[in-house]
């Protein structure tokens, strides 16, 4: 695979999980969301939120684009990279815990990434 396919694919799956912590973040701010037809409403208006979704619809046109060129079976593998920038990133920004047994997963998700993505 060319290394512009895999930057594409990086690129793609951090802009996924960019958009997950604006999501993160819209929630902290509206805790109370789900009370009211009116508190979804307010949630879905949040700049936070709206943001996150704008990511995630760029990050899709993206992924069609990448899906054009990259197999499938190699792509979706490879951005499976997002669970490791979601754990380590929480932990950064949101300061959730990071145990031994989240880093081990981490590694296993590599290990494996590093299976498939190793001559395709």
């Amino acid at each position: 695979m060319a290394l512009i396919n895999v930057v594409l694919i990086l690129i793609n799956t951090v802009i996924l999980v960019s958009g997950q912590f604006l999501w993160k973040m819209g929630m902290q701010q509206n805790p109370d969301s789900f009370g009211s037809l009116m508190g979804i409403l307010r949630l879905f208006l949040s700049p936070y939120v709206l943001t996150g979704l704008v990511m995630y619809g760029a990050a899709t046109l993206l992924w069609f684009f990448i899906l054009s060129r990259v197999p499938l079976s190699l792509a979706y593998p490879l951005q499976s990279v997002a669970y490791i920038l979601a754990v380590f990133g929480a932990y950064f920004i949101f300061h959730e815990p990071l145990s031994a047994a989240k880093i081990g997963g981490c590694l296993l998700i590599l290990a494996g990434v590093a299976l498939i993505g190793w001559k395709g």
